[in-house]
């Protein structure tokens, strides 16, 4: 019995180590950083001229070598760097696998990087949640989300996500609570309203004095909204 528990114990370990090595900690070098950073951020043209081209964000063509192996390089310099998380989560998708083709890590570990690394980026934590819920991966998201509107309270996206990761869960009164907060702080999508309305959990909310109605007509009623990221990079 005592040696089947020594087994156990080392074989807990060993599981731990090996999946640290899988995933080990971004680690800053003389080139790169948090790309939050505008010091960081001055080597950042070179690394996005070479690797993080026009092509490879809109996950056309690799630059040097595959789409994978690009977009991982961008991310070994710049953790956190909100558009190559982006790409990186769409490949993955794209592909159906975890880990695309030519990536050194998971996807989930660049995200995991980028958030130790940085866990004051806000954007970072959002595009993780709308990999992580575009995955299946609810409760993971939940928390993603949940702890970005804590960093972002007055942050309209993130709201509305939270309502429409609620709306799914069938709690109406959070999704509803989020929803008026989203609306209010000027969000346009009406999907997380026109859920609400369909569960007969909307109310509308007092007229705001010389507020504007807007509407985008062309959301999706299960669309999650992308969070704001810069303008694509030129090649």
């Amino acid at each position: 019995m005592k040696r089947l528990l020594i087994a156990c114990t080392l074989s807990l370990i060993c599981a731990s180590a090996s999946a640290k090595a899988a995933c080990p900690p971004y680690v800053k070098g003389t080139t790169g950083g948090d790309y939050m950073n505008a010091e960081d951020r001055k080597d950042l043209s070179v690394v996005e001229s070479y690797h993080f081209t026009r092509a490879v964000e809109t996950l056309t063509q690799g630059n040097t070598g595959s789409l994978g192996g690009d977009i991982s390089y961008t991310l070994e310099h710049f953790p956190n760097h909100h558009r190559a998380l982006a790409s990186m989560a769409r490949l993955g998708l794209r592909q159906k696998s975890a880990q695309p083709t030519g990536a050194r890590y998971t996807v989930s570990c660049y995200f995991e990087r980028a958030i130790a690394y940085a866990p004051h980026d806000v954007t970072a934590r959002m595009v993780y949640g709308n990999y992580l819920l575009a995955t299946g991966q609810d409760a993971t998201a939940l928390e993603q989300l949940d702890a970005a509107s804590r960093l972002a309270p007055e942050q309209a996206t993130i709201q509305y996500n939270l309502g429409l990761m609620y709306v799914k869960k069938k709690e109406y009164e959070k999704a509803s609570a989020h929803a008026q907060k989203a609306y209010a702080l000027g969000f346009p999508l009406p999907g997380l309203k026109n859920q609400l309305r369909a569960a007969g959990k909307w109310r509308e909310p007092p007229p705001a004095p010389a507020a504007a109605n807007v509407e985008a007509a062309a959301a999706t009623p299960e669309e999650a909204a992308v969070p704001p990221v810069e303008k694509p990079s030129g090649e």
